[in-house]
C-alpha cells in the first residue's frame, strides 16, 4: 500500500475509501467531504448523508490520513466505523418513515 501524498490527493482517496465502504451497507449513501479554505492542508470533514438524514461530521488530520492510509489495521478500523455510521444513518432513516406512518 502507500502513504504520503498531497492535500488534494489524500482528500480524493478518503472520499473514495469511505464512499466505497458507506455503499457497502447501502448503495444509496452519499459521502460530503468538506475541504473548505479553513481546512486546507490541514483537515477533512465528512458526512454520510441519506436521504434528508446526515451524519454527525467525522474529522480527519491531514498528517494523520496521508501517513496511515497505508496501514492495513488503520484502514480496517476506518471501514468498521464507516459502515457502523452508515448503518446508523439507516437506522435512523427507518425509524423516522415508521414514525411518520
Amino acid at each position: 500500500m502507500f502513504s504520503g501524498g498531497s492535500y488534494h490527493e489524500v482528500g480524493r482517496w478518503l472520499w473514495n475509501f469511505l464512499t466505497s465502504h458507506a455503499k457497502r451497507v447501502d448503495p444509496r449513501l452519499e459521502v460530503e467531504l468538506e475541504a473548505g479554505d479553513e481546512r486546507q492542508g490541514k483537515s477533512y470533514g465528512a458526512r454520510l448523508r441519506f436521504g434528508r438524514l446526515v451524519s454527525p461530521v467525522m474529522e480527519f488530520d491531514y498528517r494523520e490520513v496521508a501517513d496511515s492510509r497505508g496501514s492495513l489495521a488503520w484502514c480496517s478500523a476506518l471501514a468498521e466505523r464507516t459502515q457502523g455510521l452508515a448503518r446508523a444513518r439507516l437506522g435512523a432513516e427507518r425509524a423516522a418513515d415508521a414514525g411518520a406512518r
